[in-house]
Parts: C-alpha cells; structure tokens; sequence
C-alpha cells in the first residue's frame, strides 16, 4: 500500500448539498429597502507607514464589511536570499508625502476600475527581517474577482511608482 492509497470505502456515501440558501433576515422576495440603509458605510483609504511589525490580522479587519464577501490580502514578506545572495534584513525608507499621494492616486485609480469597498496598505520603514512582512495590502469588494485584480493592480503599481526604497 502505497502512501497515496485511499480507502474507497470512505467514498460510498451519497454526499449532499444543502438545499436551502444561506439563512438571511427576512423573506427572500422582501425587498431590501431601508434595511439596507442601516449597513451603509463610506468607503475607506486607509495608508499607513510604520517601523513597527505589521499584522496580517489587524489590516485585514480594517476592510471586512458587512456589504462585502470578499476580502482580498498581499502580504510582501522579506526572503532570504537575492541574486543568490544570502539575505538577513531588508531597509526601508520612503519620501513620505510624495509616497502617501501616490498610494491615494492607486486607490482612486481601483475604484474607478473596480466597486470595492475598503481598501488598507501598510507599509513598513526601516528594518524588515526574513519571514517578516514589509507591506500588507487588503481590499473588500462584494465578489472575488474584484478584489483580486484591485489587489493585483495596487502591489505592481505601487512597486512602480511609489518613492520607497530598500
């Protein structure tokens, strides 16, 4: 018996879907009228630079909404090599009122291509070791796609024209 084996007998079961919708307030034919109204937000750019360890956990809750099912997250973490060279750290820094205007312009720029919601980009100045993130960016769109390709857009636009350098 190989390690790859599967008991096909664990598959014998006929395996069912749920047949109802997920459990939402109200009738399904209701319309969503003044309810709605009452989890409307405005939209948030949160931009941030920080010498301080970033969490994955905190950017990612800044953009959750009850408007929203998607939450889309790049996490840049410091590798430990380049070039075949061996990496300890990297060094950050920013020219940052030229670096905070540019992030601004990248979140204008998502949302007149894309209907997301929130939109959060850390990024860390100074020191950044092996394994840790140097930037997190999330945003929160009512689908995938959106937020992934909003999420894609930001990282390689960043990289291109945002003044920070290791």
């Amino acid at each position: 018996m190989s390690s790859l084996e599967i008991n096909s007998s664990s598959f014998n079961q006929e395996t069912k879907l749920p047949s109802s919708p997920p459990l939402v307030e109200g009738s399904a034919c209701e319309p969503l009228g003044e309810d709605l109204n009452e989890v409307e937000e405005n939209s948030k750019d949160i931009i941030k630079f920080t010498s301080e360890k970033l969490s994955i956990d905190e950017v990612s809750q800044l953009v959750i909404s009850p408007l929203c099912g998607a939450v889309s997250l790049f996490v840049g973490t410091t590798r430990n090599n380049f070039e075949g060279k061996k990496v300890i750290s990297l060094e950050y820094e920013a020219y940052l009122p030229m670096a905070e205007n540019e992030i601004r312009k990248i979140c204008s720029d998502i949302r007149q291509k894309w209907p997301v919601k929130h939109i959060a980009v850390f990024h860390r100045l100074g020191s950044v070791p092996v394994s840790e993130a140097s930037i997190i960016i999330a945003v929160s769109s009512a689908h995938r796609a959106e937020s992934l390709q909003a999420v894609s857009y930001a990282i390689d636009t960043l990289k291109a024209k945002v003044p920070i350098w290791k």
